[in-house]
């Protein structure tokens, strides 16, 4: 995995401490102006203004280093602030560079096990039940002693010097345990084993992490149980570690609950001066935020979330827990930034459309920009039988998983759920932007229904309809939304940054 690194200093850092082996290490002298985007920066020398100002483009936030030696000026204090640098000692440095440089690698990678993929062992005698992709439920005796209860057949590959993180979303009744065992071969072979790691419950409290100190090597991942009862396994993910330096991005934050669903938020402070443009992650089944480089070059402060539960995402609906969780997230970058709701815009694409209008009504931003929207979840399950038959089944996922049911008072309950939230909030002096496809086989009514619940209520609305079902001209959406952006960070903030 490679890491994109920029020096500036007296004294070239690769003539005097060892680099990790996949390090492009830029070292310049002097800064030149650079379209150039760097994965980590180390400051070891006073800067000119014109510096801090090239820096706090090419350099990405929580990835700037500074020796705590080095003076600080004005401009180097802010850019600090804004890029959410780090102070670090000379004696820490050579450890740094050699054993911390490689969480800084450029692309991140995050995945669920496919459900298909899941084996129930040979040897268990219980009962088996499969809801969809939501979860596997085995229910019975697994024995008095650890053995394997399923295995995931889809060996990945570990690289030398790499760490993976594992967590699994699982729940157990009675007097059921299990442990998560990971197998390493040597590469090309399927008998000689590298080395096994074997964690409890106590352990999977947490994210847990391989460390890959020998060779090359793709691992097998199996789960152990003892006792009677029921496991709930729901799903296993891996993602490349930062061994603690965030999740996905540097800075990254994960936040789970007590039924360990996750949410992942990152907040880039920008220039500290609104809007805060938050950007809620569309379907996606490699796991990791999405919009960083079109938020990025914003300009703004801009707050990512991301959620991988079910198979791309389950449009950030959740228990009171889950959701109180993922509002407060929004609230605290809010407070931090000093920004009242009508220094916000909410943005999203097709399944982010439901989280950006769903939290929306919770915080009542200035401006919503979404593109594709989707508001009627029971309807799109419902979409699924004739309509769209095949085109989507991750629909019936998310209504199974909130309801145990796939009737058509689930199909309603579900609609009906965003629409109570919805019609609860004020939307005097709020501005929509909303891109939708007029012959849209996910959710064919999502434009009319919110139009109708927003007639006489203060709101305005600007809508653009283009032709073809929800997937046919993405790139024309995605043209309108950005346009969107653009006009109002120009005409509400006064923001002329093209993006």
């Amino acid at each position: 995995m490679n890491i994109r690194a920029l020096q500036l200093g007296r004294i070239d850092y690769s003539s005097r401490f060892t680099l990790p082996p996949d390090t492009d290490w830029n070292y310049e002298p002097e800064l030149k102006l650079s379209d150039a985007e760097y994965d980590v920066a180390v400051i070891d020398r006073v800067l000119t203004d014109r510096e801090a100002d090239i820096l706090s483009r090419i350099v990405r936030a929580y990835s700037l280093f500074v020796p705590d030696d080095i003076p600080m000026t004005d401009r180097m204090e802010y850019l600090m602030r804004s890029r959410c640098g780090s102070r670090i000692t000379r004696d820490e440095l050579p450890s740094f560079l050699e054993e911390q440089l490689p969480n800084y690698f450029g692309r991140p990678y995050g995945e669920k096990y496919d459900p298909h993929t899941m084996e129930i062992a040979p040897g268990f005698q219980g009962q088996v039940y499969w809801n969809g992709f939501t979860e596997t439920i085995m229910e019975g005796d697994f024995g008095d002693h650890m053995r394997q209860a399923l295995y995931w057949r889809g060996n990945i590959p570990v690289d030398e010097g790499q760490a993976i993180d594992f967590w699994l979303e699982y729940q157990t009744e009675g007097d059921v345990r299990i442990e998560l065992q990971i197998v390493q071969f040597a590469a090309g072979s399927v008998a000689s084993i590298q080395k096994i790691w074997k964690f409890d419950e106590a352990a999977l409290r947490q994210p847990v992490t391989i460390d890959n100190k020998k060779k090359d090597g793709p691992v097998f991942v199996s789960l152990n149980a003892r006792g009677k009862g029921t496991l709930h396994v729901r799903a296993l993910h891996d993602r490349y570690s930062r061994r603690g330096a965030g999740s996905f991005l540097p800075g990254g934050r994960r936040i789970v609950t007590g039924n360990r669903e996750e949410i992942f938020a990152y907040l880039d402070p920008g220039d500290f001066k609104p809007p805060l443009c938050v950007y809620f992650s569309g379907y996606k089944t490699m796991e990791g935020f999405e919009g960083y480089h079109m938020m990025r070059r914003m300009g703004t402060p801009f707050l990512l979330i991301s959620e991988a539960r079910l198979e791309g995402g389950d449009f950030y609906l959740g228990d009171e827990e889950y959701e109180t969780c993922l509002k407060k997230i929004i609230e605290k970058a809010m407070h931090e930034l000093g920004f009242s709701p009508d220094q916000v815009i909410f943005s999203g694409l097709s399944m982010g459309t439901f989280g950006a209008l769903y939290y929306g009504s919770m915080i009542r931003p200035g401006y919503i920009i979404v593109g594709k929207p989707l508001v009627n979840l029971g309807s799109m399950a419902k979409a699924e039988r004739i309509q769209r038959p095949g085109g989507f089944p991750t629909s019936l996922d998310v209504l199974w998983k909130q309801y145990h049911r796939l009737d058509q008072e689930a199909s309603d309950q579900m609609n009906q759920h965003f629409w109570d939230t919805f019609n609860r909030t004020d939307w005097t002096g709020r501005s929509f932007y909303i891109a939708y496809m007029i012959e849209d086989d996910y959710d064919a009514a999502a434009y009319q229904d919110l139009l109708s619940h927003m007639q006489g209520r203060g709101a305005k609305v600007i809508g653009k309809g283009l032709h073809g079902r929800h997937n046919d001209d993405t790139s024309g959406i995605v043209f309108w939304f950005l346009r969107q952006f653009r006009r109002v960070l120009r005409d509400a903030f006064g923001r002329e940054r093209e993006s």
